[in-house]
């Protein structure tokens, strides 16, 4: 036997630990730097490659969890064909896909590590550490005091948590653990309170009482619904009367909008709806196949000039996940991303705690997806495949399991 053979068992197993470690370490960065969390993928992925077998890649990609992806992926690279824009726009909109690429890797890995745990745990960790600061160490003056990214992304983050703190609480009343619930009850009041005091963002205020009916649907009892419906109205009420930012954020919704209709102003809700009217206008003229990838930055600005002029606001984002696939390969594109995301719902219908962080991380994803291109976004787009590919590769283990 030779070296290369004695020794390749043993770099085998060094690079498995390394992709895991990569990966808890990319998952921590996340809801921090958008350049430390691209090199640590960077450096997962050439972790990762080398561990794998690729007749068990091959059976993912046969699975609509894992294959759908890599389809959208596909379609995306197709769509660079007929853009009729320049190759440097066209590379822009495909790079948005690629993410997708890493869900069926990150099945066949997280079917045989037995870190998946820390992963989530080390992002629950970084956002503890992120409410901290966000809370005690800000700028009082500012509108959204936020130390990194911006309100909406810290919301989407602390709604992830509380959403798994959740179902935690419940295995520490069931099991006893007094401590553990108190710590986390104290974990989720600090979110809700940054929430509603320091960073609002209206997306997470859409989305968190769905979870809740979800979480309330599959664990609690009657009682229990009854206690946390109740819990729900005293904490959504006392912070709605004692928080002006909260009330702020939400109304500006309708005003803003209507200082939009009445006047043109440039308003978030105002750019909001000009981007989905002019997003269904642009679907309409190639509505199967799209205008090409990275043609949406170009269509807008047509659009935005017919109607306000050359200096109104310019966006290659219409804040919405469908219409930002169907813009650029139609509504085949926008079909298949519907198929990924009921995939992976059909993937996390269990019972267990992976299930349930696997079923949050989709239903935001979809949710958030009407008003924001989450996929294409850099952090909502990496917490989504991330999570799904750990979730999904722990489910898929444990149903292996004899």
């Amino acid at each position: 036997m030779s070296l290369t053979s004695l020794m390749r068992p043993i770099d085998h197993v060094r690079f498995v630990a390394a992709a895991d470690w990569l990966a808890v370490a990319a998952v921590i960065s996340v809801p921090w730097s958008t350049s430390a969390s691209s090199i640590l993928f960077a450096s997962y992925l050439v972790a990762l490659v080398p561990t794998l077998d690729w007749a068990d890649v091959r059976r993912e990609l046969s699975t609509p969890a894992g294959g759908l992806p890599v389809l959208l992926v596909v379609l995306g690279m197709l769509g660079m064909l007929w853009a009729d824009v320049s190759l440097y726009e066209r590379w822009g909109g495909v790079t948005s896909f690629f993410k997708l690429l890493l869900i069926p890797l990150m099945f066949v890995h997280f079917r045989r590590s037995e870190r998946g745990w820390w992963v989530f745990g080390g992002f629950l960790a970084s956002c503890i550490v992120l409410l901290v600061l966000s809370t005690f160490i800000h700028d009082p003056h500012k509108i959204e005091a936020v130390l990194v990214k911006n309100g909406a992304t810290q919301s989407g983050e602390f709604v992830i948590c509380i959403s798994g703190m959740l179902y935690l609480m419940v295995e520490c009343i069931e099991r006893r653990r007094w401590w553990w619930f108190i710590a986390l009850v104290a974990a989720t009041l600090g979110m809700l309170a940054n929430m509603a005091y320091v960073a609002t963002g209206r997306t997470a205020l859409v989305v968190f009482p769905v979870l809740l009916v979800l979480f309330a649907i599959k664990k609690l009892s009657v009682k229990g619904i009854a206690a946390l419906s109740v819990c729900t109205v005293l904490v959504a009420a006392g912070a709605w009367f004692s928080s002006p930012y909260l009330r702020d954020r939400t109304v500006e919704l309708w005003t803003g909008y209507e200082a939009y209709r009445t006047s043109d102003a440039l308003t978030s809700s105002g750019q909001r709806m000009a981007f989905y009217l002019n997003s269904l206008r642009i679907i309409r003229e190639a509505p199967i196949v799209g205008h090409g990838t990275g043609t949406i930055g170009s269509l807008f600005a047509r659009e935005i000039k017919e109607q306000h002029g050359e200096f109104w606001w310019q966006s290659n984002n219409p804040h919405n996940q469908t219409f930002a696939v169907a813009i650029q390969i139609g509504l085949v594109g926008a079909l298949v991303l519907w198929a990924m995301w009921i995939a992976h719902l059909w993937l996390f219908r269990g019972d267990g705690l992976a299930e349930w962080i696997g079923l949050v991380l989709v239903t935001q994803n979809i949710i958030g997806s009407l008003f924001n291109s989450h996929l294409f976004d850099f952090v909502q787009g990496w917490i989504y495949v991330l999570g799904v590919g750990v979730a999904g590769g722990m489910v898929l283990k444990r149903r292996m399991a004899p």
